[in-house]
């Protein structure tokens, strides 16, 4: 019953992913290609995350821990440079 749950995730997920890439490529604005981006990287982190317990592995929860970590740190870098011109200030 767990198979058929996991292959329903993996399903979902990658829907929602090729959803976010077209308003990554179709977004009328750029705040929603910012968006975008950073529900792509959820999903990112939701497909790893359902590959490690379709595998029995925990180094893919490590794995997206820092992919999670990234997608945050980028998109907030992203969405200061569209804001500010310049990441540093």
């Amino acid at each position: 019953m767990i198979t058929y749950a996991l292959y329903f995730g993996f399903a979902c997920i990658a829907i929602a992913q090729l959803l976010a890439m077209v308003r990554l490529i179709i977004g009328p604005d750029v705040g929603d290609r910012i968006l975008a981006l950073d529900t792509m990287s959820i999903n990112t982190v939701a497909l790893i995350v359902l590959l490690g317990l379709a595998g029995g592995s925990q180094i893919y929860f490590e794995a997206a821990l820092i992919i999670a970590m990234l997608g945050f740190v980028s998109t907030v870098a992203y969405a200061r440079f569209v804001l500010r011109g310049d990441i540093i200030e």
